[in-house]
């Protein structure tokens, strides 16, 4: 059985969802998983898919680069779909087999998708600069400190950092940040 893995990192690329979906149903795929999160979040699909393979399936999916987010990852995920005595199948690029030539190929495509992630985000990073040289760019707001004044209320009814942090939906070093920020706010024994 063919079993077809799409991704894009953002619900705003639906075009590109729907194109991979066209692909992996062109390509026989007869069962599909898909999700629109970025490369390093948790990706429930992915492992709805790789828990889905049985013995013989294939796992397809358009790109190298919607499957993993580094040639380690890659060979994780390699690993996990041998185990299960499954393959991948890359587009039209054809199945990464179990041979060494089939390894070798892994390898040199896991880290050419490496390279050209990190040359986009090179460019990516340009782009930022550029804007911010221009003005252009504010960055993001910044959402922690934005809830200063909600952090010390709760630090004056006595409630410990771990709590603000899960009721304000924040890590708790955001948390001490906004306190160690404040010339009056003293640690206890218990933070040093």
């Amino acid at each position: 059985m063919k079993i077809g893995y799409a991704r894009t990192s953002t619900v705003d690329q639906q075009a590109g969802l729907d194109a991979q979906l066209a692909e992996l149903e062109r390509l026989g795929c007869t069962k599909l998983f898909h999700e629109q999160v970025s490369s390093v979040a948790e990706r429930a699909q992915l492992e709805a898919a790789l828990d889905y393979l049985r013995d013989n399936d294939m796992l397809v999916i358009t790109k190298l680069d919607r499957l993993a987010r580094s040639v380690p990852h890659l060979l994780a995920i390699i690993e996990r779909v041998r185990a299960k005595q499954a393959s991948i199948e890359i587009g039209n690029l054809g199945t990464l087999d179990n041979t060494a030539t089939g390894k070798l190929m892994t390898t040199v495509l896991g880290a050419i998708a490496a390279f050209e992630r990190e040359m986009m985000l090179e460019r990516q990073r340009e782009g930022i600069a550029a804007a911010k040289a221009a003005g252009k760019y504010k960055g993001r707001a910044p959402t922690a400190r934005a809830q200063a004044d909600e952090v010390h209320r709760l630090v004056a009814e006595g409630v410990n950092k771990s709590e603000i942090a899960r009721r304000l939906g924040m890590h708790r070093a955001s948390v001490h940040r906004i306190l160690a920020a404040d010339p009056g706010w003293t640690p206890s024994a218990s933070e040093l």
